[in-house]
């Protein structure tokens, strides 16, 4: 008796779900949706470890980068491009402080992941306005979660507490 083998490509046994990779906005049409006619300044820090302890004890989010992307505003604030995991891709968001710590605006810079792109929903993003390190900043509570889009919403919502911890705790009071 002949045994009879089928031979298939092993790239054919590759099953993958698509991959939504777009690119929303850069860093500088951000800088200027988020701060129309201001000029920015580089002043990009690195957290000490002592400074990622304390950020993630008072926001109960962890750092994921020691390295801050954040420039200086010259009408007043700060601009910082970070990124949060969706699901399993980075997404790469930007924070607007005005000069008072709270929230002027958020914007997803990307988005990668096959789902969840909602979090990019204009009145989605407009909760966080206003908000600052003393709001609680719980999905479900003052943020209200999208559904297709839990973690994306939630790890967005934990990214903008993390900075505005950042802001209050190292951004505000720096000399940079």
């Amino acid at each position: 008796m002949k045994s009879r083998f089928l031979l298939i490509p092993a790239y054919a046994l590759v099953i993958s779900a698509p991959v939504q990779a777009t690119v929303y906005l850069s860093v500088e049409q951000a800088q200027a949706v988020m701060f129309p006619g201001a000029s920015f300044t580089p002043d990009f820090v690195t957290l000490t470890p002592e400074q990622m302890k304390a950020i993630e004890k008072a926001s109960d989010v962890n750092v994921l980068s020691p390295t801050l992307k954040v420039w200086r505003v010259s009408t007043g604030g700060w601009f910082i491009a970070d990124q949060v995991v969706g699901k399993h891709e980075y997404i790469p968001f930007a924070l607007a402080i005005d000069a008072q710590g709270a929230v002027k605006a958020v914007e997803i810079l990307e988005y990668r992941e096959t789902y969840g792109d909602q979090v990019r929903n204009e009145a989605w993003r407009a909760q966080f306005t206003g908000k600052t390190k003393d709001a609680p900043l719980k999905l479900g509570n003052d943020i209200k979660s999208i559904s297709g889009a839990t973690l994306s919403s939630r790890h967005i919502t934990d990214g903008v507490k993390r900075l505005l911890t950042t802001y209050d705790l190292v951004l505000a009071h720096s000399n940079h």
